[in-house]
């Protein structure tokens, strides 16, 4: 779009269905590689992603010629595609509905990416859940705890 300027930058977190640990650490990072190819063909720019087996987390400059909810739909989409035809978990794998994004301004972008690259490190003091509750609370974000994420099926 010719005269259109913007600097967007957002987080997107977003878990494994029920929350399970699924992303083993031997192929995160070729999961990792194929989700940044997802964002770059959608027109958006990747900054850093990373996560523990039961989410992830996204820093993306994005660019306003698509939908935000569009861009995680086809993430989430096609990357739980590309580890079911890779057989890569038992089952079936998908990613749980919904997602959390925040948004930053340029002068924060150094302390979000060193968070998101230090993830083990923050886990071993808030359990996903702790740290997801954490960032609605920082932002303001308004929520009722039994709708923060779908119940864990029983098998």
């Amino acid at each position: 779009m010719a005269n259109t300027f913007t600097q967007l930058h957002i987080q997107l977190i977003f878990a494994v269905q029920n929350r399970t640990s699924l992303i083993d650490k031997y192929w995160k990072d070729r999961l990792y590689a194929y989700m940044t190819g997802i964002i770059q063909n959608n027109g958006h720019k990747l900054l850093i992603i990373n996560g523990m087996p039961d989410h992830v987390h996204v820093l993306i400059g994005f660019r306003t010629t698509q939908a935000l909810s569009e861009l995680v739909q086809v993430v989430k989409r096609d990357s739980s595609k590309w580890i079911n035809e890779n057989k890569l978990v038992r089952g079936k794998f998908s990613w749980q509905e919904g997602f959390a994004a925040f948004s930053y301004s340029h002068s924060h972008l150094q302390n979000v990416v060193e968070y998101i690259k230090n993830q083990e490190e923050h886990h071993r003091k808030l359990t996903f859940l702790e740290e997801y509750k954490s960032f609605l609370k920082k932002f303001e974000i308004e929520f009722d705890e039994k709708y923060i994420f779908k119940e864990i099926q029983d098998e």
